[in-house]
């Protein structure tokens, strides 16, 4: 693999590397959703949720479409969707192990 697309896949995982980008890649996984949607589905804040909204649209994970004054963010595509099951799959998967690490507190 070449130095530029291990650099890829990095900038890539980064999507995934926070709780509030998970929670939102969760949030729109079934349904396009607005910023204050999200915002109320997280009960978070807007300029937060509005910079990991930016982070996970750089990392080509998700897509915004302007509708009037709104913009409804979804996940990309169908590919991302299994993604996050499939992550959910291999959790299950090595949870236990995952408890054992001595790098990561859970």
């Amino acid at each position: 693999m070449t130095v530029k697309k291990l650099d890829m896949k990095v900038e890539f995982l980064h999507g995934f590397s926070h709780r509030t980008r998970i929670q939102i890649l969760e949030c729109i996984k079934e349904k396009e959703k607005t910023v204050s949607q999200i915002v109320d589905d997280l009960e978070g804040n807007q300029s937060n949720i509005s910079q990991h909204l930016a982070c996970l649209k750089g990392c080509g994970l998700i897509k915004g479409r302007q509708e009037g004054k709104y913009v409804y963010y979804s996940l990309r595509n169908q590919h991302v969707r299994d993604l996050l099951t499939m992550f959910d799959v291999v959790l299950e998967e090595v949870e236990q192990d995952m408890y054992c690490c001595e790098n990561h507190i859970i």
